[in-house]
């Protein structure tokens, strides 16, 4: 056997199409959906991601704009930069990048942002609409794989999922909208961390397996069930001296031999990493919306 590709690259880009029409109504309100970004520090791989995310805006047509602030900014000043955005009428969607200086707690941050500008899904009330099963913006990351199920025909309904993460970015936030009493959802998810016992006993009788522990090629193939759904959120670099750049990009899980016993993986590069910024784009364009038309989000 030998696993069927996820591509995270093709649904990114049929999404990214689905939301031009969308972007060109609002523009005929005179509305161009806004993104701003406050970035504190020169932590590099937050510097890429956040030129990733400007590059993605501009190739869609959304205005989008970065709040450089030193890696000394204190709590205030991040809180006042929040502050100004939230009233700003162009700008519909603010992200805080992660990581923030050590001193600065990013829950409170997030608390600080408006629910209806909310496109990262941090903001309590956000999380607590999506406990509770109403409207809400979701997390990017999580919300990607669930697209990526959908696009693919892969319907988790009635399986059996393992999450390898407990973390409020990706594990707790998909868990939700995998148990979720609807399409896409109906699943049985069993979420392992640090502390769970027999970690390799839940990884083989998963029937999707969710990687996003943060370790290179930890998951190989002898871990996991024939047949299974391998999902890899992990994105690591590996020395290379082939490679142009001396490095490879690899995930959480060991592709070669994870392939060999899968039905569907998704590659790294080219799986969940380009979902993620285009969930980001589709909250920004619904942000928008919401706020055009008066409608309360989160």
């Amino acid at each position: 056997m030998s696993a069927r590709l996820i591509d995270g690259r093709r649904i990114a880009q049929e999404m990214r199409r689905e939301l031009v029409s969308r972007i060109e109504e609002l523009r005929k309100h005179r509305v161009v959906p806004g993104l701003a970004m406050i970035l504190a520090g020169e932590d590099p791989a937050s510097l890429t991601y956040v030129g990733a995310k400007a590059k993605a805006c501009e190739k869609l047509g959304l205005y989008s704009e970065t709040l450089r602030l030193p890696a000394t900014a204190d709590k205030k000043t991040i809180l006042d930069a929040v502050r100004q955005l939230n009233e700003r009428r162009d700008i519909h969607g603010v992200l805080v990048q992660l990581p923030l200086p050590s001193d600065v707690d990013p829950r409170i941050v997030a608390e600080n942002i408006f629910p209806q500008k909310d496109v990262d899904g941090f903001h309590p009330l956000n999380i607590g609409r999506l406990m509770t099963g109403q409207e809400a913006f979701v997390p990017c990351t999580p919300a990607g794989i669930v697209e990526l199920f959908h696009r693919s025909g892969l319907d988790p309904g009635g399986k059996d999922v393992v999450i390898l993460s407990r973390s409020a970015l990706v594990g707790r936030p998909l868990a939700l909208l995998l148990m979720a009493k609807k399409s896409g959802g109906n699943a049985t998810v069993t979420v392992c961390h640090t502390a769970t016992a027999d970690l390799e006993g839940h990884c083989r009788r998963a029937d999707i397996l969710i990687a996003a522990m943060g370790k290179p090629e930890a998951i190989v193939g002898d871990q996991i069930k024939t047949g299974a759904v391998v999902i890899d959120v992990g994105v690591h670099r590996k020395k290379d001296p082939e490679s142009p750049r001396g490095y490879r990009l690899i995930g959480d899980v060991h592709f070669p031999s994870v392939q060999e016993k899968a039905s569907w993986i998704t590659p790294v590069p080219g799986g969940v990493g380009p979902m993620t910024i285009t969930m980001l784009l589709r909250n920004t364009v619904q942000a928008a919306e919401r706020i055009t038309s008066g409608r309360s989000a989160g």
